[in-house]
């Protein structure tokens, strides 16, 4: 029985016990470094199908040969330098404040987290996201991605930082955060999804619980971060379709055609159908997943390796 209490309560202890926020960043922004270098062309393609108003583009693969033919194929790495640091960035990010809010949700005696504190620390961690990171970075990442041709004197953006400047110069400083309100929404609720997904993945299929010592096989936590990462996509694709046409549009080259989030989405279903809504769904499936699924293979070894060393007293 005392061997028993003794346990017991060394599991208490053990539960009560979190990882840093700081370390959940980092870990983090590792993931997000390997998952730009990967997935970039997949992004630059879901780009140019949801701005194809005219039909050029037949499909995911026709886009991607055109894009490679007309341009080169290193126009399928286009706007790589502001997409891996936004991915560095928002991953530290999206990491970290999920792990505060999370601890500021535990419950103090147990340690535990329930369902529903989970999901508003993702849900905050996805509008925190969105509005320090997410926008900004998208809107230069946007308008690099949309600019065709092979000659870089014919370009209106000559790179990152040259963009933002134009931006700002052209459309004032709030121009960088075009199409914030349905990134807010699109990120928020993808990011309250994935968190809750992923740990009930990780419990479901592989039986570890955060805390608990055990260190995922880099397959195990890609099997878990694909499955948490296809749900957001499905859910929030007429956000991130809207998104891009507000991010896309310049406000230094007259009338704006869409004027906010909802003037959007009514002008294009009466335009282009209800299912253009969902334009560019199938890159996104074929990018945020297998995005996820690299993210979390790394993140989930940084911080495996921390719980045994730190929380454990485990050798590495």
């Amino acid at each position: 029985m005392e061997n028993q209490e003794a346990r017991r309560s060394t599991t208490e202890q053990r539960s009560k016990k979190s990882i840093p926020p700081y370390m959940k960043a980092i870990s983090g922004s590792l993931g997000g470094v390997m998952e730009a270098c990967c997935l970039q062309p997949i992004d630059v393609i879901k780009t140019r199908l949801q701005l194809d108003r005219t039909g050029a583009y037949k499909g995911i693969v026709h886009c991607g040969a055109t894009v490679t033919q007309t341009e080169g194929v290193w126009a399928l790495w286009k706007g790589l330098t502001p997409f891996a640091t936004h991915l560095t960035l928002k991953y530290a990010l999206r990491m970290g404040s999920n792990a505060v809010l999370q601890s500021a949700f535990k419950d103090s005696e147990t340690g535990k987290l329930s369902n529903h504190a989970r999901l508003v620390s993702g849900f905050g961690a996805g509008v925190l996201e969105a509005l320090v990171i997410v926008t900004p970075f998208e809107v230069v990442k946007i308008r690099l991605q949309q600019q065709k041709g092979l000659s870089p004197d014919l370009l209106k953006y000559k790179g990152p930082v040259h963009c933002a400047r134009m931006i700002i110069r052209e459309e004032g400083l709030l121009g960088l955060w075009a199409g914030a309100v349905p990134t807010v929404m699109r990120n928020g609720t993808n990011q309250a999804a994935m968190f809750t997904a992923k740990n009930a993945f990780d419990v479901v299929l592989w039986n570890r619980h955060e805390g608990d010592g055990k260190v995922l096989q880099p397959w195990q936590s890609m099997v878990s971060g694909f499955l948490a990462g296809t749900a957001g996509p499905l859910c929030t694709g007429p956000f991130d379709v809207v998104k891009t046409r507000l991010m896309a549009q310049s406000r230094g080259t007259g009338e704006l055609k869409y004027k906010g989030m909802f003037h959007a989405i009514r002008t294009i279903y009466a335009e282009e159908g209800l299912f253009t809504l969902w334009k560019g769904l199938l890159p996104r499936l074929m990018r945020i997943p297998p995005g996820q699924a690299i993210v979390w293979a790394v993140a989930d070894q940084f911080i495996g390796l921390y719980e045994k060393s730190h929380l454990h007293d485990a050798p590495i």
